[in-house]
């Protein structure tokens, strides 16, 4: 049972066979549609999150795909349970936490200039997007865009609250332009109730990982008014058939997609080298019941106390997480440097495996445009397991 969620929790994430969602753009659209968001994050050890995860799971994926998706605006960046891209179709459902910001509700938007936040609208409403850099800020420290002081916070609220949207990137820096010119004309802006959110979450997880439990369903959301509603939608699924719980000893019951299951075939025995940040990663809970795997990034913790290295990315072989690979992309070298290989599972066929993880690590640095790897690398290290 067990290797039949796995599986199925694979092929709902779009990892079971290879080109699982089209090549390119239209690739890409599909991908993010089908896991509901894709987490956006700062570090560049390794590519970035965003276009590691898209990476993973699309043929031909290019860096520029996201922000020509954007212009096309069929996604949209804003938070999920962290800085996001999100499919257009569910912007609605982010109304109520740009409305809870506009009232207040929201403890790291408060105590922000409201003067500056009407200047800083008012330009960009009458001279069209611009950058953090683009204005001229009091606070700004000499060189630093990234400057967290009066106009970076008004700038953030403003997005937060819907008044502003980001309608491209350069790296991380950001260019900002009023919602109006970023949404689709026919965008549905209809305030979701409560139950019309938690119906969104539910069909989200389900969609996007097809095995979850409660804590899952909730991640991040709190009180009891999301809970209560929550119990009844995910009741009604299970009334339905669309959901079967499983019980099981000494762990949380366990929810799996009814239709699905009897229609997952094998995965695919390939090497996937997975950014910390995937998707099928986030829920760290469930990635330890459901594949055996404790997972946690090092980057953190002081180097003195790291286990497995400061950037150590998980090793997907079939539908097995067995290891992970600490690794260095130096760009301006256009060297991928290897730090570490660590592998949990024993029973690996060895001659079998490590060709594959070379061919990985080899297609991961030629996307983080630093082809220079010793192709023997992998099993220089190997000799250590």
């Amino acid at each position: 049972m067990i290797s039949q969620w796995r599986q199925l929790a694979l092929s709902k994430q779009g990892m079971a066979t290879q080109q699982q969602f089209g090549a390119g753009l239209t690739g890409a659209l599909r991908a993010i549609e089908q896991l509901g968001y894709v987490q956006i994050d700062t570090l560049s050890v390794v590519e970035r999150a965003h276009h590691h995860v898209l990476w993973s799971r699309v043929a031909d994926y290019d860096l520029g795909l996201l922000n020509q998706l954007i212009s096309e605006q069929q996604i949209f960046e804003y938070w999920y349970h962290a800085a996001s891209y999100l499919p257009m179709r569910d912007y609605r459902y982010a109304l109520p936490n740009m409305m809870a910001v506009r009232n207040g509700e929201n403890r790291y938007y408060t105590n922000v200039d409201k003067n500056l936040m009407k200047e800083l609208l008012t330009r960009v409403s009458a001279e069209g997007p611009l950058r953090l850099r683009d204005f001229d800020m009091r606070d700004k420290l000499k060189g630093s865009w990234w400057s967290w002081g009066p106009s970076r916070r008004a700038l953030d609220k403003l997005f937060m609250q819907g008044d502003l949207m980001v309608c491209g990137r350069n790296g991380m820096e950001k260019t900002y332009d009023i919602s109006e010119r970023c949404l689709p004309k026919d965008i549905d802006l209809s305030l979701p109730t409560l139950r019309d959110y938690a119906v969104y979450l539910f069909d989200t997880t389900l969609r996007a990982h097809g095995v979850f439990t409660w804590k899952q369903l909730l991640h991040l959301k709190t009180g009891k008014p999301m809970r209560d509603t929550m119990r009844e939608v995910l009741e009604e699924r299970i009334d339905a058939g669309v959901v079967t719980a499983f019980d099981i000893a000494g762990a949380p019951s366990v929810y799996v997609d009814s239709k699905a299951l009897g229609q997952v075939s094998a995965t695919n025995t390939v090497v996937k080298i997975l950014s910390p940040f995937d998707n099928v990663l986030i829920h760290r809970d469930r990635l330890s019941a459901l594949f055996g795997f404790d997972y946690r990034m090092e980057c953190y913790v002081p180097a003195a106390k790291r286990v497995f290295g400061y950037f150590s990315l998980p090793i997907l072989y079939g539908n097995q997480f067995v290891g992970r690979i600490d690794c260095k992309a130096h760009r301006a070298e256009q060297r991928f440097e290897v730090l570490s290989l660590n592998l949990e599972d024993t029973t690996l066929d060895r001659d079998q495996f490590f060709p594959a993880l070379n061919g990985a690590l080899q297609r991961l640095a030629d996307f983080n445009k630093c082809p220079v790897l010793d192709e023997n690398v992998v099993v220089a290290l190997a000799v250590t397991q």
